[in-house]
Parts: C-alpha cells; sequence; structure tokens
C-alpha cells in the first residue's frame, strides 16, 4: 500500500489545544452521504477521533460556507472520497480546493480515498473541466484535483480485495499513524536508551492476539519512568487509544486519588472530559466498558498497591485483543499474573554514566580536561544511577574545582539528599518495623557478605531474615548474586542516614558503622543502651586519618589520637561496653581489651574479632549465646576448652591461626553448621567428635598444610555438603574416605598432588617366598568420589593428559568443574561422559591448544589466559551457549562464533567472492589492530574477520572503493534490494571510512552501524569486536560483506547508519550489491565458502539457501497457479518433487552430493525446456489452424517470436546440456579420486591386517612364554618341597645319629666303669643294670 504524501512539516508555534477536529471529512453526498461515507464516520469516531461532516443533507451553493472554511482550518487532516460525481459538484471543488490551500501552509495532512473511480479517471474528470470551463476559477479547481489525485491514497479496488469494511479498517490504520500524537516531554539527553529499549520495541512488535503486559521494575533513580516514556512516544500512534498516567503511588494518597485517575483515564481513551465517576468501583464498571472495545496502550507509572492495580487494571479480560499495558514499579512481585514480560533496567556503565554526567554539568559529551579526574570519581560515587548523576551533575554546574573537590569530601561522607530522597520512598513503603530493621542492618553491617551466614545471624536476633530478605528484593533494595548480598552505594548511604536522623549524638544511634565515632564512644566510655551494633576497624581508621591529613583541603576538624598512626592494635577498656546492654552485632579489628570480660554485654550474637592475641579464651568470655564467632588471624592455641555448651553458636571461623593445634571438642557445639579452618599450619588433624554434629553443612580445611587425614567415619556425617581440602598437601587417604560421603556434593581439592586424588596405597596381603616382600601398589581412582557431587574444584593439580583421571563418568550430577592451571593440551576424554555438565573452567592451562567438544550441551566454557590456544570446535550436535576467552592471544577460531585470519592466508577466489576486490595485494600493509575478543592490541597485516555472518576487514585509506555502486559523504544510507529472475542477490557490502581523535585502546570500538530494514520492520545495530585504529592524522576503511540470508530480501528498503563512539569524524560511507549473475556462481560461491573458509558453515548457508529457494518455489507455483487461471497450460509439479528438491538443498552434506544434486536439477530444467519446446509448436500450429481470419502481418510476426524463443530454448538448453558434460566429467574425477583412496583404504587394510597377524603371533608366544615360566614356577615349588622334605628327612637321621653316638658313649662308659668296679657290684644299686 502506497504511504500518502506528505508535506513539509511547518513550524509549529501554537500548542495543539487549537485544533477543533481530528478529520475533516470531504465527500459527495448524493452519492455517498448514507452508504460508505456513514460507515466510514463512525469507524472514525470508534477509533476515538474527532471527525467533522457536513450533516446539512441539500446541496450546498458554490461559495463554501465559512463553517466549513473554520473547520478546514482546525481540523489536522483531511479525508476526501472521491465519488464518480465527486467533481460535478462545485461545494465539492470549492472543499478541494481550500483543503489544498491548508495543506501548503501548515502541516494539514490529506488522505485521498477512491471509493469508485480511479485516479486516473479523476485527472480525466479534471482535464474535461478545464476544457469545458475557461475560466480561472476552473483552472484552479482542475489544477487542485490534478494535485490531490497524483498524491498517494487509497484504492478501493486495488486494496482489501473490495471489500469495503476491510477497506475502512485500513483507511483507520493510516489515519491512527499519521495523526499526531502528544508525546510526552523526555530528557534532551537519553543516554544508553536505545539498548534499553530495543528489547521492549520487540515486545510491541510481537503481534499477539491476547493482551500484553510488561512490568518495568528496578530501583528508585535507575530511569523506569523515562524508559516507559520514550517506548509509550514510539508506539503510541499503532493503537485505537493510549494514556500514560504518572505519579500514581503519591496521586492514590490524596483523597479520592483513584477516583481522579479513572477520570483521567477515561478522559485519555474517549479523547473528551469525563466527569461522571462517583467512586472507585463505579469507574472500574466503566472502564470495563470503554476498554473492551479499543486496542490500547495503558502506562501505569510508579505503581505500588495492589488497590492501585484493581482500580485502574482491573483484570486482563477487560481490555481489547492487541492492547498492551505497561506498568513501572519498585516492587517486584506486585503482579503475579501469567505470561507477564518483566523488564529489569540495568545501571549505566561507566562510560555512559561519564557522558551522562558530563551533559549536566559542562553541557558537552566529555568533561573538561582539568576536571575529568575528578569527574571519573563524581562517577564512580553514583555506580550508573541515572538519576544520581543527573542530580550531581546539575550541582556541579558553573562550579569551581575548589568546589568539586569540597563537595567530593562530603559526598564520601554522606550523600546528597534530593538523591536520599527519592530513594526513601522504597524504604518507607516497607510495611512494618520488622522488615525496616533488618534493611539498616544490611546496610550498615551486612552488604556484600554471604546470604546463609546473614541469614543465621540475624534469625539469632529474633528476625524472620528469609521473608525480610525476599521483601527487600521484590522492592529492589536488595540483590542476591553468587551467594551474597548486593545493595547499591546510594541505597546503604540511605540507610545510614535514616539511622543518623535518630538522634544528633552518635551515642545515642541504634547503630555505629563509622571508625571514629566508634572509636570516641569507646575510648570516652560513653556508649548507651539503644545501640545494637558497632563496628571498629584500626586499619580503616588510620587510613581515613591519613587521607584527611594529606588533603589539600582540610576541613579543620581535630583528628583522634594522632599517635595511633605508627601502632598496629589499640587498647579498650571492657567496661567500655558496660552500658551497651542491647548491644547484639559487634565488630572488631585491630584491637585488645583490657579488664574483665564480664563486662561485655551479654546479649551479643556476632561477635567478628580479627587479630585476638591471646592464645586461649579469657574467663568470663560471653560467648554463651553467640550464635556466629568469627575470630580470624588469631594467636589462638586452644578455643573453647572447658567451655559449656554452646547450643546457638551456628558458625565459627578460625582461619588464619598460625598456632592452633587441636580443635575444640564439637560435642558442646551440637548445632553448629558452618566450620572454618583455613590456613592452620599446625593443625595435623581434625577432633574426632566432629561425627556428632548432625547439621554441618560446610568444612572449610583449606591450606592446612599438616593435616594428615580426615576424621575417621567422617562419612556418617549426613548433613555435609561441602568440604574443601585444597592446599591439604599432606593429606592421606583422601579418596577412601570421600567415596562414603554420599550427601557431599561441593568439594575443592586444589594445589593437591596428582597421586593424591587418584589413587591410594594398599599394602600387599600375601607375596611368595623367597621373593622380596613388594611395595604398596595403587588401587583406588576417582572413580569412587561420591557420585552426589555437583561441583569439583581440581585447579593447579599438575594433571596431564596421561596422568589425568579418565573415570568420571559416574559423576552424573556434576554440573561445574573447574580445572584452573593443569598442564593439558586437549579437552580430556572423559567430559564426553558428563552429561549434566553446565559450567566447565579450564582458565589459565598453559598447554591447551585445542578444543573439540563432544556432542554434549554446555552452558558456560571458560578458557581465559589459555596462551596457545588455537581453536574450539564441536563435535555434531553438540553446543556451547556461553565461551569466556579473553586473553587467548592464539585463538583464532570458534566454530559458530568468529574466524580471524590474515589476508595472505586467504584465498584469492574468496575475497573476490565476497567483494574485496583486489585486498590480497594489501597482505604485506600494517596498522594497529584492537582485537576486544581476545583483549590484544598490535600492530599486524590486515586481518580479516568472520562474526555474526559478516564478513569484515581494516586497512588505511582515504576513501570508499571506486567500485562501491552508492557512496554518500555523510552518515546515512538508504537502499532497496532489487533483484530479477537472472540476477539473484549475493550480498550486500558496506563501506566506512573514519578518523578518530583520541586514543581507544580497549573501548568498545570507534563506531557501530544501525541497520534498519523498513519494509519488514527489522532492526539491528553491529559494533565490530575487532577494529583498526588509524595513525595521526590518517584515516582507517572499514570494509564488510553481509550475508543477504541475515537481513535482506528481494524488494526491502532499507537505511544504513553509521555512529561514531568517540570522538572523531565519519568521512564517507558507501553500500554496494552483489549479485549472482548465472546459476553456477551460486554453487561456486558457497562451495568455496566451504572449502577455504570454514566447512562448518555450509550448513547454515544450506539451511538458508534451502529456505530461500523454498519460498521462490511457493512464488513460482503462485504464478503457475495465476497463468493456469487465464487459460494458459502449464507443467504442474508434484509434491515430491518439490519436497525433494528442497531436502537436497538442506542438507548438502558433500561435495559429491552437492554435484549430484546439481545435475539432477540441471535435467529437470532440461526436460521443463523440451516440454516448452514442443508445447511452442502447438502453439504455433494452433494459430496457423484456427485463426486463418486473423491479419497476416499479426499471424507471421507472432510465428516469428515462437521460432525466436524456441532458439533461445535450444541454445540455453545446449548451456545446460553442457554444464550437465562439465559436472559428469567432475563427477568422473571424483570416483577416480575416490577409487584411488579407496585403494590406498585397502592397501592400509592389508597393513592392518599384517599387523594383527603379527600381533597375534606375538600373544601367542607371549602366552607359550608365560605357560613354560609357569611350568618352571611349578617345577621350582616341586623341587622347593622335595628340598624341604629331604632336609627333614636329613634332620630325622642326625637326631638317630645322636642319639646312638650318645648312646654308644654311655655304652662305653659303663663298659669302663664296669671294668673297674669289677667284683664290687654291691656298690651299685640293682637297677643301674
Amino acid at each position: 500500500m502506497a504511504t500518502p504524501l506528505e508535506k513539509p512539516k511547518a513550524s509549529v508555534t501554537n500548542s495543539e489545544f487549537k485544533f477543533n477536529y481530528d478529520i475533516f471529512l470531504s465527500f459527495r453526498g448524493l452519492n455517498t452521504r448514507k452508504t460508505f461515507t456513514d460507515h466510514l464516520y463512525h469507524a472514525l469516531n470508534r477509533a476515538g477521533f474527532r471527525t467533522f461532516r457536513d450533516h446539512n443533507g441539500v446541496e450546498r451553493s458554490e461559495n463554501i460556507n465559512s463553517e466549513l472554511q473554520k473547520a478546514i482550518k482546525y481540523s489536522k487532516m483531511s479525508v476526501i472520497v472521491f465519488s464518480e460525481d465527486y467533481v460535478s459538484s462545485n461545494a465539492c471543488l470549492f472543499e478541494v480546493q481550500t483543503i489544498l490551500e491548508q495543506c501548503k501552509k501548515s502541516d494539514h495532512f490529506i488522505l485521498p480515498v477512491f471509493y469508485d473511480v480511479d485516479p486516473a479517471r479523476v485527472k480525466e474528470q479534471a482535464t474535461d473541466l478545464e476544457e469545458k470551463e475557461l475560466t480561472e476559477k476552473a483552472k484552479g479547481w482542475s489544477a487542485a484535483l490534478k494535485e490531490v489525485a497524483s498524491m498517494a491514497g487509497m484504492v478501493l479496488r486495488n486494496q482489501a480485495d473490495g471489500y469495503e469494511a476491510k477497506f475502512i479498517e485500513e483507511i483507520v490504520e493510516v489515519l491512527r499513524s499519521k495523526l499526531t500524537t502528544k508525546h510526552l516531554r523526555v530528557p534532551d539527553h537519553l543516554i544508553g536508551m536505545d539498548s534499553r529499549t530495543k528489547h521492549i520495541n520487540w515486545w510491541f512488535k510481537n503481534r499477539t492476539t491476547g493482551v500484553g503486559i510488561l512490568v518495568i521494575c528496578g530501583m528508585g533513580g535507575i530511569g523506569k519512568t523515562t524508559i516507559a516514556k520514550v517506548v509509550y512516544n514510539s508506539n503510541c500512534g499503532r493503537f485505537d487509544a493510549s494514556s500514560f498516567l504518572t505519579n500514581i503511588r503519591e496521586i492514590s494518597k490524596v483523597p479520592n486519588g483513584l477516583v481522579r485517575l479513572q477520570r483521567q483515564l477515561l478522559s485519555n481513551i474517549l479523547r473528551k472530559e469525563e466527569h461522571k465517576v462517583n467512586d472507585v468501583d463505579d469507574g472500574c464498571r466503566r472502564l470495563q466498558y470503554v476498554l473492551t472495545n479499543k486496542r490500547v496502550l495503558l502506562v501505569l507509572d510508579d505503581v505500588d498497591e495492589e488497590d492501585q492495580l484493581h482500580a485502574l487494571f482491573g483484570q486482563r479480560e477487560w481490555f481489547c485483543p492487541g492492547s498492551k499495558i505497561i506498568i513501572t514499579t519498585r516492587c517486584r512481585n506486585l503482579l503475579n499474573a501469567d505470561e507477564i514480560y518483566e523488564f529489569k533496567p540495568e545501571a549505566l556503565s561507566i562510560i555512559e554514566s561519564l557522558e551522562l554526567f558530563s551533559w549536566h554539568a559542562f553541557g558537552q559529551k566529555h568533561p573538561i580536561q582539568e576536571y575529568l579526574a575528578i569527574s571519573k570519581m563524581f562517577v564512580q560515587h553514583c555506580e550508573g544511577l541515572p538519576m544520581a548523576l543527573q542530580v550531581l551533575g546539575s550541582s556541579m554546574r558553573k562550579k569551581s574545582l575548589d568546589v568539586w573537590k569540597s563537595a567530593l569530601r562530603k559526598l564520601e561522607a554522606l550523600s546528597d539528599n534530593k538523591i536520599l530522597e527519592k530513594l526513601e520512598i522504597s524504604f518507607d513503603s516497607l510495611q512494618d518495623n520488622h522488615h525496616k530493621n533488618i534493611f539498616l542492618d544490611i546496610a550498615c553491617f551486612f552488604a556484600g557478605k554471604k546470604k546463609n551466614d546473614t541469614i543465621a545471624i540475624l534469625d539469632g536476633c529474633g528476625y524472620y531474615t528469609l521473608a525480610g530478605i525476599h521483601n527487600l528484593i521484590d522492592r529492589n533494595l536488595l540483590t542476591i548474586e553468587n551467594g551474597k548480598l548486593g545493595m547499591h552505594h546510594l541505597l546503604q548511604d540511605m540507610g545510614k542516614q535514616i539511622v543518623c536522623r535518630e538522634s544528633r549524638y552518635p551515642e545515642e544511634h541504634s547503630r555505629i558503622w563509622h571508625d571514629k565515632e566508634s572509636f570516641n564512644i569507646l575510648n570516652e566510655k560513653n556508649g548507651t543502651k539503644k545501640i545494637e551494633g558497632l563496628t571498629f576497624d584500626l586499619n580503616v581508621l588510620k587510613k581515613d586519618e591519613f587521607e584527611s591529613i594529606n588533603s589539600p583541603h582540610r576541613s579543620g576538624h581535630s583528628h583522634v589520637h594522632p599517635e595511633l598512626r605508627n601502632s598496629k592494635v589499640v587498647v579498650f577498656e571492657t567496661n567500655a561496653f558496660e552500658k551497651m546492654c542491647n548491644l547484639r552485632l559487634l565488630k572488631l579489628s585491630c584491637v585488645q581489651l583490657s579488664g574483665p570480660y564480664e563486662a561485655l554485654p551479654r546479649r551479643l550474637r556476632w561477635l567478628f574479632w580479627r587479630g585476638f592475641s591471646s592464645e586461649y579464651m579469657p574467663c568470663g568470655f560471653p560467648i554463651e549465646k553467640l550464635v556466629a564467632l568469627d575470630m580470624r588471624y588469631n594467636n589462638l592455641k586452644q578455643v573453647l576448652k572447658g567451655a559449656k555448651v554452646l547450643g546457638l553458636l551456628k558458625i565459627l571461623n578460625l582461619s588464619h591461626s598460625p598456632k592452633l593445634a587441636e580443635t575444640p571438642d564439637f560435642s558442646r557445639i551440637p548445632n553448629l553448621e558452618k566450620l572454618i579452618l583455613k590456613d592452620c599450619p599446625s593443625l595435623v588433624e581434625v577432633d574426632e567428635s566432629i561425627v556428632e554434629l548432625q547439621r554441618i553443612y560446610s568444612l572449610n580445611l583449606e591450606d592446612c598444610k599438616n593435616l594428615r587425614k580426615l576424621p575417621r567415619n567422617i562419612s556418617m556425617v549426613e548433613s555435609l555438603e561441602e568440604l574443601n581440602i585444597s592446599g591439604c598437601s599432606n593429606l592421606i587417604g583422601a579418596v577412601e574416605e570421600l567415596k562414603k560421603m554420599r550427601s557431599l556434593r561441593v568439594l575443592h581439592a586444589d594445589r593437591l598432588n596428582v597421586n593424591q586424588l587418584r589413587t591410594m596405597e594398599v599394602e600387599s596381603q600375601a607375596y611368595i617366598w623367597p621373593f622380596p616382600k613388594p611395595k604398596k601398589s595403587i588401587q583406588m581412582s576417582l572413580a569412587s568420589l561420591p557420585s552426589s557431587l555437583v561441583h569439583l574444584s581440581l585447579a593447579h593439580c599438575n594433571l596431564t593428559d596421561d596422568a589425568f583421571p579418565g573415570d568420571l563418568g559416574m559423576l552424573s550430577k556434576l554440573q561445574h568443574f573447574c580445572l584452573v592451571g593443569n598442564s593439558i593440551s586437549t579437552l580430556p576424554n572423559c567430559i564426553k561422559d558428563l552429561t549434566g555438565l553446565q559450567t566447565l573452567d579450564l582458565s589459565w592451562c598453559p598447554k591447551l591448544q585445542h578444543i573439540l567438544w563432544p556432542a554434549i550441551t554446555l552452558e558456560k566454557l571458560v578458557v581465559t589466559e589459555c596462551r596457545k590456544l588455537e581453536k574450539i570446535s564441536y563435535e555434531t550436535s553438540s553446543r556451547i551457549n556461553s565461551i569466556s576467552h579473553g586473553a587467548c592471544m592464539s585463538l583464532d577460531y570458534v566454530q559458530g562464533g568468529f574466524k580471524i585470519l590474515p589476508v595472505a592466508k586467504v584465498d584469492v577466489e574468496l575475497l573476490n567472492n565476497i567483494g574485496f576486490f583486489n585486498l590480497d595485494l594489501m597482505a604485506n600493509v600494517e596498522a594497529f589492530i584492537v582485537n576486544h575478543i581476545v583483549w590484544s592490541r598490535k600492530k599486524c597485516p590486515i586481518q580479516i574477520l568472520y562474526e555474526y555472518f559478516v564478513f569484515s576487514t581494516y586497512f588505511p585509506g582515504r576513501e570508499v572503493p571506486h567500485w562501491f555502486s552508492n557512496k554518500n559523504d555523510g552518515s546515512t544510507l538508504t537502499f532497496t534490494m532489487t533483484s530479477s529472475p537472472r540476477r539473484r542477490i549475493q550480498g550486500v557490502n558496506l563501506c566506512l571510512v573514519y578518523t578518530v581523535s583520541e586514543d581507544i585502546d580497549w573501548l568498545p570500538g570507534p563506531f557501530h552501524v544501525k541497520i534498519s530494514n523498513k519494509s519488514r520492520d527489522i532492526e539491528t545495530v553491529y559494533a565490530p569486536r575487532c577494529y583498526g585504529i588509524p595513525e595521526a592524522g590518517g584515516d582507517m576503511v572499514w570494509l564488510s560483506h553481509w550475508l543477504p540470508k541475515i537481513m535482506f530480501k528481494e524488494g526491502d528498503e532499507v537505511q544504513i547508519l553509521f555512529g561514531l563512539n568517540v570522538d572523531g569524524q565519519i568521512k564517507q560511507c558507501g553500500v554496494h550489491l552483489l549479485y549472482f549473475e548465472e546459476e553456477n556462481e551460486i554453487f561456486q560461491y558457497f562451495k568455496t565458502i566451504h572449502c577455504s573458509w570454514d566447512s562448518n558453515m555450509i550448513r547454515f548457508l544450506g539451511l538458508a539457501d534451502g529456505g530461500q529457494r523454498q519460498e521462490q518455489d511457493e512464488e513460482q507455483q503462485k504464478q503457475e497457479g495465476e497463468e493456469g487461471s487465464n487459460g494458459v497450460v502449464m507443467k504442474e509439479k508434484t509434491a515430491p518433487e518439490r519436497s525433494g528438491t528442497r531436502t537436497s538443498v538442506v542438507k548438502p552434506q558433500s561435495e559429491e552430493e552437492n554435484a549430484l544434486w546439481r545435475i539432477e536439477k540441471l535435467q529437470k530444467e532440461k526436460s521443463e525446456m523440451e516440454i516448452r519446446l514442443s508445447k511452442d509448436k502447438i502453439d504455433v500450429q494452433h494459430h496457423k489452424i484456427y485463426e486463418p481470419f486473423s491479419q497476416e502481418g499479426d499471424e507471421s510476426c507472432r510465428i516469428q517470436l515462437l521460432e525466436k524463443g524456441k532458439c533461445e530454448l535450444k541454445i540455453e538448453n545446449e548451456k545446460k546440456e553442457l554444464e550437465i558434460h562439465q559436472l559428469k566429467d567432475q563427477m568422473s574425477k571424483m570416483k577416480e579420486t575416490m577409487a584411488s583412496m579407496q585403494k590406498q583404504l585397502h592397501d592400509v587394510h592389508e597393513v592392518a591386517l599384517k599387523q594383527e597377524v603379527e600381533h597375534t603371533k606375538a600373544m601367542e608366544l607371549k602366552d607359550a612364554t608365560i605357560a613354560e615360566m609357569n611350568d618352571k614356577i611349578n617345577e621350582l615349588v616341586n623341587v622347593k618341597d622335595q628340598l624341604i622334605d629331604k632336609l627333614n628327612d636329613r634332620a630325622a637321621y642326625d637326631a638317630l645319629q645322636h642319639v646312638k653316638q650318645k648312646n654308644e658313649a654311655y655304652q662305653i662308659r659303663w663298659f669302663g666303669m664296669f671294668k673297674a668296679n669289677r667284683g664290687r657290684e654291691s656298690c651299685f644299686p640293682k637297677t643301674a643294670w
């Protein structure tokens, strides 16, 4: 549909309320008053347009009356309904002339509507009028008619298929888009707004059948209202009616505030004042009736209560389908409905913040050089909050540098009151003091602390902390990132200011966080019972004092105890705490206490004491009610020895205790949940009583270098989920204990010896004599780790490709795996078995060179600082959603992400195919290139970058290449994607010549390009991640090639807009369309990309080409149907042919298959040509036989044309046959190559068979040798047994001989005695014989 002609806008000096009507309706009463015009009039009224039409049914006189002249003048636009008899009315002719004059002297808009007549017919009538009446009046009417008829209007016969109702709907849509809408005022400098509204504008373009609801939520001052105004101004013209209700929170608090808002909403929807609203319920009924019939854009700004939504929003069913509702709020879960799109604005970046601050402080984009450093300090204080940047920037405008410095010191103590008042609105919206106290505790003491620790401490103070934290998150007063509580710096200041308003005296504040005030209270012993929390750090105090003393603009205040500047600790007396009976939170650092510890408060729940100097816990220490005891960096040798049962203690932190030799008796701490013993080098073991703890979930033993073993039976602690044994270099048998811990989810085992991880040493139970006793053997592997692990860290464990454990497949629940700093060169093979893995960290792996990702999906891969990594690719069906590859200096290829190569390594044919002509001649030209992909900046030969389906390069130059068809010295280009059946679009080349005036080492890039496809309402912004820096006084040329599949189609109207991100100048830009002149060029184009650049790109390109071919097939089928309806007989394609053709296009898996597909396609085209030739012959015969009465000249001319077409078809057929012949030759060559490869494969197979035979023989020889050795061993065993038998026999023989010798000796002795005493037998007893 053509767009109506708009005259150049005249400068408008008066406001919009001067218009009495939106539309003046001109028509011929006798023709259309009761039919078409009446339907159009009521449709315009239903759409909310104030429409004027002449209700006088009689024919008016020639002279148009003053009332109609006034109506035309005070209408924003006119709709002229041309009918067949419209020109016959002089009154209508006067109206046309008057309307045209009004259009020429103002911004009055004209829409011609041709009801039952064509524009050409109206022009003919105007000419006839001028010829019939030779008067000046008729000439004026005729000229006005011709000019209006030449405007792009709406013709019933050409639109809406002739249906009047649909035609009227289209007229209303055009008028709605052209009717000037009163836009809301937005700030002059919308920094970063495009990136923040892009997703919302996409949401608007999503034409769903239901009612869309968008909630913009965020902290105060983040820019919610500004974003809503910008998107409202951009989209309100697309709806039947629109309304922006601002400051709902404030207005609803006044009497009848909601009723006032309902009246305003009704007035905006009905476009007239509405006063008949009695109460909220009455307003709801009226709104439900009004909203049902109109597509409405409704913005509800600053909503904080459900009652406000009920009064103004009601239910989704109230609205007409297609309506959009935007709600801005500080409360996250205010609307709990389905299908809600939630948008949370992000804080401005440092660059954006500095720019916004500069516009308000200096009236320019960048700060004055003298103020640059201090401006960055102001910006840092604001932390990206737009409202704070505007307030502070405006307050510093035209101030001297001394005033700036003084204001900055004030900000460091307390933020600007205007900013804090805006932020305090969210605090005041908290429902009770319970949630307010939780907010104040976090703002003063726990911002940045771990969420679970804070919950445990504040629960011990009697709060319901988890519910309170969720309420603060819903109101955007708190965030949680990586398990820690996050709070904006200005929100912390707001909370501290609320505490300061409690009293003018610090000692009467409920919370003391300022170290100077804490020092004065403890030193002067003037604390009170109102103090609930106090923190003091000597190092922070000394730092503040030092900065204050060395400041060139001292405030004049006295400094406390200058002698403390050289001391490491400060001593306070314990009785300084006597009056603080309600103290529950105490944090001390570098402090010693003297005096009896009984004076310390008994209600303490959290005690953080860094640098405790005693070796033992003193008597009277008030620890009975402690929930958390943090005594890191102490000199304790023992802790809690002899203490009573501490039933409330949940967190115990004794980290960095160099003298701690033993842990406490854990039976006295039955409810302990978290134990931290990090860096305790004297600790040898952990007390076995730890197994009695039933609630402990975290145990940290990091860097306990002398720890020998884990507690026995620690696996019995079923609640233990987190264990850290990193750096425990002397730990033995860890794996044996770990395998039993089935509840363990997180294990940190960094900086351990690889053998500690993979194995344990086990002594052999049996051995064979007489061989020596064997050493300990390796029997345990990482497969014994508990399968419940979700997070595993093995950083800096000296794991290598050979020593890497290959049995991690049992860890099916593992989601996070850290292998930082290990000496692996490729991805471990076991990773493919970790199907549940989400993140893998391979940072700082010095030998890692290539990653081939297996067929599993990964959320995030981190390879930062892998200096030798060159390539990241995927197996089939694999995917990595996010890759962090900073400082990978050698990385030049990530499949599906980017590829960068020097021009010298790129094939010349590829350069020519993508339109980078003669670039190969510049292969030796060098330029400074900043590569944001891998964080590098160096001078090197020019390179080709491919990312996001865009080829680009940089080189020094001063003009766009001469072969570009469209050039411009500005920064904007507009063109249309034209093509023809013989010329298909290959791609779009863009070129930019620019220079910069500052060093841009690590900025996002010097420029960006914004591409808007007006025809399809698509928009994208591209900023290359690799860019060139021109030398001083020089220019740089950026040349790019865009694949047409991305954003462009034939017939699209495209606008290119280049913009600079830094100070510089755009010298020239250009655009050039590349075409495929011949069919085989398409094949050659993708083949070159496939072979010369990246074989993995062909998968995407094939799919895209298949989609385009499918659209062309559908278009051709549509054309064939139209031709068939005109009586021309055409050959019908069958469904299998079309689907088969598209399938071959979508999956060209090999070059051979591509060639086969091409041959098949050409053969089909050849057969179609033959059919067309035969059909032409039939047509010739038809003309000869059945048209004997036609003129001979026409018949001979027709026959000559047919013969000429037949010759052309024959020539084209011969070309196709030649191409088929060439492809067949190519096929034969490929078959020869395949035969050669098969022969090589056969040879390799034979070699493999020989090797297998040799291997089999070797195995048989090995088995024979083993059998022979076993026989020898058996023989040795038999010999041993024989030797033992012989030895046993020899021993028995020796014993017998010994007995015989003794017997003989006794016999000789007795015989001698017998001879000597012969005859004296009486001397011997008879038994002796």
